[in-house]
C-alpha cells in the first residue's frame, strides 16, 4: 500500500502555512514544558478566542446555545473545551483527546541534602525514560511551590540565557570499566538521578584550614536555602507542598538543513495536543458539538484526579448539558455513546538505525502524514482499544475529501513491546474511538523529533474531523 509523502503535495501557500504553524508550535513547546504551563497558555488563548470559563457560565446562570464556547480546567493540570453545535448534545460530540504530561524527573517531597560540599535535590523519575539519557545534559526546574498560607510561588529556572542550569553527573570514562559492563537499564540507577544545585558555602574570609575547622555543617545546603529564601520566599519545609519537574533546558529548534523537522522536549504528546487545540478554537458553525480534552497523567496510566480515568470530563459534560437545558442521566449516557473520538496521541516513526524492531508495512514514517493506529496495547493487543472497521472507513472518507495525507501504524513488531493511550478509557462509554496522531523519532528521550509536515497534516485532519464526523449506528 503506497503512502504519499506530504511534502510533495504542497504548493507555496501550503508550505508557508506548514512552516508558520511549526514556528508557533515551537514557541508553545518552549513555554509549555509542564502540564500547568500548557494549561495556562491554552486558557489565555481560548479566552482570546471567545471561550468562557464553565464555572463562570454556571455562576451567571447562562443558557448555552449553538456557537457558544466554554472551557473547564481541573486542578490546573487538565482541561476540556466545548463549542456547542446546532444538533442536540444527545446526538453525540466530536471529541479530540490528547495528553499534556511528558516523561521527566520529579523532585521528591524531602529532597535537599549535601554530600561532600555539593548540594543536591533528590528526584523520582516520571513515566518511561532511559535513565542514562538524563545525565550530563543541562536541566531546568519548572513548577510550583505552595506555602502554608496558600501563596503559590512559580519556579522556572534554567530557560533564560542568564539563568543557571542544573545537571546530574556521570562517571568519567577513565574509571568506568565496571559501570560499562552493566545493562543499559541499570547503568544509571533511579536513585542516582539526583540534581546538582550548588557547591559554594556562605563562609567568607577563612584563609587557613584551621580557620575553616569550625565551619558550619551543611554550609552549602544552607547557602542554597538562603538563596531560595531571598529570591523566592520559600523554606526547606515548603518542598513538602511543591510540584517541581526537572526537564531539559533549552528551546525547541528547527532540525535538518532543510528545516523539515522540529527537535524539542515533550513532543509526546504535545505534538498532538497543540494541533488538537488549534483545530478546536479555529472552527465555527458546527453541526455537532466539538470537544477537546487535554489531560494529565497518561504517562503513568491516566490515574488520579487529573488523569483520564477520573470523572472530570463526565462532570463537565453534565454541566454543559444542564446549561443547554438538555441534562438527564439518560441524555448524557446517549451523548457519550453517540460520540466520535480521535485519541490524539503520537506513534513511533520508523528509524532506519533500529529497523529490526519495526514491521515496515505497518509502521509510520516521517513526512507521510497523520497516523492512525487501529489498536495499540502490547503483544496480543493487551490493554488496547480496537477501532471498528466501519468507523475507520467513515474517517477515511472525511480525510480523503479534505486531501489530508494519512498513514497507518502499529507500535513495533508484535512481540517487541507496545504501549497504550487514553483511547480505551473513552471507549468505555461505548463511543467510537481510534488513535490518531503524529509520528515521533526518539520518543521519550529528552529531545524528540517530528516532521513539520506530519504536524500540519494532523492539524488539518483534526479540523476536518471536528467539522465532518457524525455518528451512525455502524
Amino acid at each position: 500500500m503506497k503512502r504519499v509523502n506530504a511534502w510533495n503535495t504542497y504548493d507555496s501557500g501550503m508550505l508557508r502555512s506548514c512552516m508558520d504553524l511549526a514556528d508557533d508550535y515551537k514557541d508553545f513547546l518552549d513555554h509549555g514544558k509542564t502540564e500547568r504551563e500548557c494549561v495556562d497558555r491554552f486558557v489565555n488563548e481560548a479566552e482570546r478566542n471567545g471561550y468562557i470559563e464553565l464555572s463562570e457560565a454556571i455562576r451567571k446562570g447562562m443558557k448555552l446555545s449553538a456557537g457558544d464556547r466554554v472551557y473547564s480546567v481541573w486542578m490546573n493540570k487538565s482541561m476540556v473545551l466545548f463549542e456547542i453545535g446546532a444538533e442536540p448534545l444527545e446526538s453525540g460530540l466530536n471529541i479530540l483527546g490528547a495528553h499534556i504530561d511528558s516523561p521527566r524527573l520529579d523532585i521528591k517531597q524531602n529532597p535537599m541534602y549535601e554530600d561532600n560540599e555539593i548540594a543536591f535535590l533528590d528526584t523520582h523519575y516520571y513515566g518511561g525514560i532511559k535513565k542514562y539519557q538524563y545525565v550530563t545534559i543541562p536541566l531546568a526546574i519548572h513548577g510550583v511551590i505552595v506555602k502554608k498560607n496558600g501563596e503559590t510561588v512559580i519556579l522556572r529556572v534554567g530557560e533564560d540565557e542568564d539563568d543557571p542550569v542544573f545537571f546530574i553527573s556521570d562517571l568519567l570514562i577513565h574509571l568506568s570499566q565496571d559501570q560499562l559492563k552493566k545493562p543499559a537499564s541499570t547503568v544509571v540507577e533511579g536513585e542516582a538521578l539526583d540534581l546538582i544545585i550548588g557547591s559554594r558555602s556562605l563562609t567568607f574570609g577563612a584563609e587557613t584550614e584551621k580557620e575553616n575547622e569550625g565551619s558550619e555543617k551543611e554550609a552549602v545546603k544552607k547557602a542554597i536555602l538562603k538563596i531560595l529564601s531571598d529570591n523566592y520566599g520559600i523554606s526547606e519545609g515548603d518542598f513538602e507542598s511543591a510540584e517541581l519537574e526537572i526537564v531539559p533546558a533549552g528551546r525547541a529548534r528547527d532540525a535538518g538543513f532543510d528545516r523539515s523537522m522540529v527537535l524539542g522536549y515533550g513532543q509526546d504528546d504535545r505534538a498532538c495536543a497543540y494541533p488538537s487545540f488549534r483545530a478546536q478554537i479555529e472552527i465555527h458553525d458546527l453541526k455537532r458539538t466539538s470537544c477537546t480534552l487535554l489531560v494529565d497523567k497518561e504517562e503513568i496510566g491516566s490515574v488520579g484526579a487529573t488523569g483520564m480515568r477520573s470523572r472530570f470530563f463526565e462532570n463537565a459534560l453534565a454541566e454543559v448539558m444542564n446549561l443547554c437545558g438538555e441534562y438527564s442521566e439518560l441524555s448524557m449516557r446517549r451523548a457519550l455513546a453517540n460520540s466520535c473520538m480521535l485519541s490524539s496521541d503520537v506513534s513511533a516513526a520508523y528509524d532506519p538505525y533500529y529497523g529490526s524492531v519495526f514491521e515496515k508495512k505497518n509502521t509510520s514514517f516521517l513526512g507521510r502524514g497523520m497516523t492512525f493506529a487501529k489498536y495499540t496495547g502490547s503483544r496480543g493487543k493487551s490493554g488496547s482499544n480496537d477501532a471498528n472497521a466501519e468507523y475507520i472507513a467513515h474517517l477515511r472518507g472525511i480525510l480523503e475529501k479534505a486531501n489530508v495525507c494519512t498513514q497507518t501504524a502499529e507500535l513495533g513488531k508484535v512481540d517487541m513491546g507496545g504501549g497504550g493511550t487514553i483511547a480505551y478509557i473513552l471507549a468505555l462509554y461505548g463511543m467510537n474511538v481510534i488513535d490518531c496522531g503524529v509520528p515521533v523519532l526518539s520518543m521519550h528521550s529528552p529531545w524528540e523529533a517530528i516532521s513539520k509536515a506530519d504536524l500540519y497534516e494532523a492539524y488539518r485532519g483534526y479540523k476536518a474531523f471536528l467539522r465532518e464526523a457524525e455518528f451512525t449506528n455502524f
